[in-house]
């Protein structure tokens, strides 16, 4: 099977962002025929309809990242019971200007780690209903959240826990086949 393009986007700016090493882990999880490409939201300016016109040189990388992907793989925190700022800008810049949805049809997943023992449920959920709208077809099982405590996995990826490894593979599974389901 060809390569497969997978975009990822991790709604944390942190520099020792809990969710990018989630990002990691999984990434380290799948076939070799996949690829990850982490996409870049932390140079983007505030959405605005002005841009519409004429995008700014940022905004066009981050559509044509999204647009030269064959999958997505959202990864995000919850910040105050929704998703951070900063990744529903870059939703928003990469949707816009109308009729130039560039995430449409591309199959996705959304998972996310937090320190609370509910995970990121509620940010998951709110990201969720905006990928419908944005007609991404998202994997709906399983889900994860994950909750994050200290040495569980490491800056590069590395899964310390064996359930969890097990649980992140399972799921990991899923997302290859669900994006194999798309690919063209």
């Amino acid at each position: 099977m060809s390569q497969l393009k997978i975009a990822v986007i991790v709604g944390s700016l942190r520099a020792d962002s809990f969710n990018r090493r989630l990002a990691r882990a999984v990434e380290k999880l799948a076939p070799a025929e996949f690829t990850f490409k982490h996409i870049q939201i932390n140079d983007l300016p505030l959405y605005s309809q002005d841009f519409d016109a004429a995008y700014p040189a940022v905004a066009t990388r981050l559509k044509k990242d999204i647009e030269s992907a064959d999958g997505l793989l959202f990864v995000t925190p919850e910040y105050n019971r929704s998703i951070p700022g900063v990744l529903k800008n870059a939703i928003d810049i990469a949707s816009r200007p109308w009729g130039t949805n560039s995430f449409a049809g591309k199959p996705g997943a959304v998972i996310g780690t937090s320190i609370g023992s509910t995970g990121t449920a509620l940010a998951q959920q709110h990201l969720r209903n905006i990928l419908v709208y944005l007609d991404v077809p998202t994997l709906a099982q399983p889900e994860v959240f994950v909750q994050f405590k200290d040495g569980l996995i490491a800056e590069d990826g590395t899964i310390h826990s064996e359930g969890t490894m097990k649980f992140l593979q399972g799921f990991m599974d899923n997302y290859v086949a669900w994006v194999r389901r798309f690919a063209r």
